[in-house]
């Protein structure tokens, strides 16, 4: 296993895991929700800046390898699923949500693994319906954490929903458009 920078901040992002959900286990009294909700948004913000950091400096520096391919997804996968689990806990967003989302990520690894094995990665590679899902996704994740009803006169969790709505049109179409492109692999 490889050990360089970008490797480290990816792990950096799955120990951030455990602190980020810790924070809501806190005794009542040690921390004032509103604080908690702020710190975990933050700790959740830091976990994204390093997905982006990690791999820019590990194809700056030339120093991808076939690991950091294979974890950096799991770091992603890991946080996010944590912090949906932890929303709809809270109850400020739906179950509904969590499940598109979680079950999206499930098939599209399984669906990436399988076409990998077959030699046929690129035809899944990711595309942009993929991308506005994840800026949708985080974006919601942020605005739900952070869980302020009135914040300078925005409803946060309001508008945190209508994005996790969004986000989850753009997951159920970014999973059809790649079990469509794995689809077409397969015909003769």
């Amino acid at each position: 296993m490889p050990w360089n920078i970008p490797i480290l901040l990816t792990w950096m992002r799955i120990l951030l895991v455990p602190v980020f959900t810790v924070l809501f286990y806190l005794p009542a009294g040690w921390i004032a929700p509103q604080t908690v909700n702020w710190t975990a948004a933050a700790v959740f913000a830091a976990a994204g800046i390093t997905d982006w950091f990690d791999g820019y400096l590990a194809r700056r520096w030339q120093q991808t390898s076939d690991f950091g391919a294979f974890l950096d997804p799991v770091a992603d996968k890991l946080m996010v699923a944590v912090a949906l689990i932890l929303l709809v806990k809270l109850d400020r967003t739906a179950a509904i949500y969590a499940m598109i989302i979680i079950g999206r990520e499930i098939t599209i690894s399984a669906l990436r693994e399988w076409m990998a094995q077959t030699g046929r990665r690129s035809s899944v590679a990711v595309a942009t319906v993929g991308k506005l899902k994840t800026a949708a996704q985080m974006a919601a994740i942020l605005l739900l954490l952070a869980g302020a009803p009135d914040f300078f006169g925005l409803n946060l969790i309001f508008w945190g929903n209508l994005l996790m709505f969004t986000a989850s049109v753009l997951t159920l179409w970014s999973m059809f458009y790649y079990l469509k492109m794995a689809w077409r692999e397969f015909q003769p």
